[in-house]
């Protein structure tokens, strides 16, 4: 079949149309970055000053040698010595519990349209909150965030699992334990302090913002706001093989373009991986297994994680994750909400029919540091979850799924992997920089 995009032809195996292909990305689509601000951004991002113990940066989770996540199923934060499938525990300083969801991969997110974001969305544009965004922290919700993008770094840094440590270890803790979040004394003000009493950054912060005339006047939300330069900046992704196809110039070769016409067609992936970005942003139950501590409150015992109901309270929202965008997919594994499967192959053929992936479904298909904690709990609530599942199984051959597999594959963008500014050497605070 014949399939006509702008002025070159593509020869697909299926059934797709060119109005079935979302439109060429172009610099309108990403909000501009000051690459000064960016180059701030990078320091701060691979520097552990922003952990309550120093010892974790934001790329310990996000690393370019990991498709900007961490390699692992659940990631281990504070407690964890190595990076990637390497991280073992910390002897010294064991950590209570495995991170509970995946760490998502950071490619365009500074583009317009990506308006929620975590695996709940619980953080998300919303004109009528103060300072334009709807996060947990509700009334406590400080101004000065100049983006989605950078209102999500407040949330890592008060984790104890992930970057705050635990209560007795540091200021930051102690903070976070107390509840004092905001304010002078607060969590997010005892980083900015750590950040602002070093000249380096005190020197650079000046360089970069016009409205601080002091170190003394660094907020974290500047420093969030540097930090989501640099995400914006190093990880636009829009030069892949997938492109050049969006764009009219070049065509998938097999059994690529085979699978472009099976996830545009009877495979139905498109019917939630949609758009330029392949994600229409919403949420889902798609059966994806339960691994892992799950997502409870401190008071809670159970292992589950209710997805999207934890933050509407609709019961229609049980196990629904937010649609993930599949740019670069082929090198984020694990791969779900709970990075339940390593192997991009047999996730998509669990995902075609979810109810069978999760009957069928093996712990040994996740990547777990060794940690002395329970981690198939969660796959007692099989039941639950396959009672929530919103989609049909599609009858798909071992060949369809390898078509996929390869049209995945040329979603892969070479220039966004390699980042535009790369992993600093050295950070001003002197501490380690977490190299591949």
């Amino acid at each position: 079949m014949r399939i006509v995009l702008g002025m070159m032809a593509v020869m697909c195996a299926g059934s797709v149309s060119a109005e079935g292909l979302p439109a060429p990305l172009t610099d309108a689509d990403f909000a501009p970055v000051a690459e000064v601000e960016a180059r701030l951004g990078q320091l701060l991002f691979y520097d552990p000053i922003l952990s309550g113990n120093r010892n974790v940066s934001c790329a310990t989770c996000h690393h370019p040698a990991f498709g900007t996540g961490d390699g692992l199923s659940l990631g281990i934060g504070d407690g964890g010595i190595g990076l990637g499938p390497k991280r073992v525990m910390d002897p010294d300083n064991l950590p209570e519990q495995r991170i509970p969801r995946n760490a998502p991969a950071l490619f365009n997110l500074g583009a317009h349209e990506f308006t929620v974001l975590f695996h709940d969305g619980r953080i998300e544009v919303d004109p009528d909150r103060p300072g334009g965004l709807r996060t947990p922290l509700d009334a406590d919700m400080v101004t000065g965030f100049a983006s989605l993008l950078s209102a999500q770094t407040m949330f890592p840094v008060l984790s104890p699992d992930e970057m705050a440590g635990h209560y007795s270890e540091n200021d930051v803790s102690q903070a976070v334990r107390r509840g004092v979040i905001t304010g002078e004394g607060g969590a997010w003000d005892l980083i900015a302090r750590r950040v602002g009493d070093n000249p380096a950054y005190a020197s650079q912060f000046l360089a970069v913002y016009d409205h601080i005339d002091g170190p003394e006047q660094i907020t974290f939300a500047d420093i969030s706001n540097a930090v989501a330069a640099f995400m914006a900046f190093e990880w636009r992704s829009d030069n892949a093989p997938f492109d050049t196809v969006l764009r009219g110039e070049l065509s998938l070769p097999e059994p690529a373009a085979s699978g472009m016409a099976l996830f545009y067609g009877e495979a139905g992936c498109a019917s939630c991986h949609s758009g330029p970005f392949l994600t229409d942003h919403g949420f889902h139950a798609m059966g994806a297994p339960q691994i892992g501590p799950g997502k409870a409150a401190r008071f809670e015992s159970h292992a589950r994680d209710e997805g999207r109901f934890r933050v509407t309270g609709d019961p229609a929202d049980l196990y629904a994750f937010r649609t993930p965008s599949l740019r670069n997919v082929a090198l984020t594994a694990p791969y779900g909400h709970a990075g339940a499967h390593a192997d991009l192959r047999s996730f998509v053929a669990a995902h075609l029919d979810p109810l069978n992936g999760l009957r069928t479904y093996d712990l040994n298909d996740a990547v777990l540091p060794e940690l002395a904690v329970d981690d198939a709990r969660g796959l007692a609530d099989i039941a639950a979850i396959a009672q929530a599942v919103n989609y049909q199984p599609r009858n798909i051959s071992d060949a369809d799924v390898t078509a996929l597999v390869a049209f995945l594959d040329a979603l892969t963008d070479p220039a966004a992997l390699e980042g535009r500014l790369g992993i600093p050497d050295t950070v001003p605070s002197g501490l380690p920089v977490d190299q591949p």
